[in-house]
């Protein structure tokens, strides 16, 4: 970590406190603009650490751009999560694409694999029959797709054998499957909070795990 990549951070931390006050206290207002700038910050912070410029950072950051896109589209008054889930989507592509364009070991990889496929599957099979027995039959898809790549990333991370990253693609997808618990199954007071704080955590993790 260098000043830059600190104080850049402390900005995202910063940030993420006030956007769960925000969510906290259902103001609009102050989370469209906390919400974006904790992303951004800690796109700035990835951006800013003293680490080997190569293929691996680059994906880093064009999902932590994609991850914005997603912040913004969730966040908007009228109903865009389909395009929001597309963005967190390709995020999850890029991640993955990172996490193997480095130093991976078969056999990690073939951990990740065991762990993550079992559990992913159970969620999907959890959601997809929430959504069937809803008028929302038309997110199945997009929501199965959604799974399949946020576990690719989940294995991929393991496959980088990065404990840090490794558990912001846990926490990753913990906050992902509270948004679908939420929207699909059954929303409880905690779940908003609970969303963005394993969301920043995340986040904080997969920047953190470049190092």
């Amino acid at each position: 970590m260098n000043s830059a990549s600190t104080t850049f951070l402390s900005i995202a931390l910063v940030a993420s406190v006030i956007d769960w006050f925000a969510v906290a206290r259902n103001s609009s207002r102050l989370e469209y603009v906390a919400k974006p700038m904790a992303t951004a910050a800690f796109l700035a912070t990835a951006a800013s650490l003293d680490v080997v410029h190569g293929a691996p950072r680059t994906w880093h950051l064009v999902a932590l751009v994609s991850c914005i896109l997603g912040d913004v589209f969730l966040m908007l008054p009228r109903d865009s999560f389909v395009p929001g889930l597309g963005s967190f989507a390709v995020a999850q592509v890029l991640l993955t694409v990172s996490f193997l364009s480095a130093d991976v070991e078969s056999g990690r990889l073939l951990v990740g694999l065991v762990i993550a496929i079992p559990v992913a599957a159970g969620l999907a099979r959890r959601y997809v029959g929430a959504l069937r027995r809803t008028e929302h039959r038309d997110l199945v898809v997009p929501v199965v797709v959604y799974m399949v790549v946020i576990t690719a990333m989940a294995v991929g991370s393991i496959a980088s054998g990065s404990p840090i990253s490794i558990a912001g693609a846990v926490v990753f997808m913990v906050s992902d499957s509270l948004i679908a618990e939420s929207r699909f199954v059954r929303a409880r007071a905690w779940h908003s909070v609970g969303i963005m704080v394993t969301y920043h955590a995340a986040l904080a993790g997969l920047v953190l795990g470049q190092l």
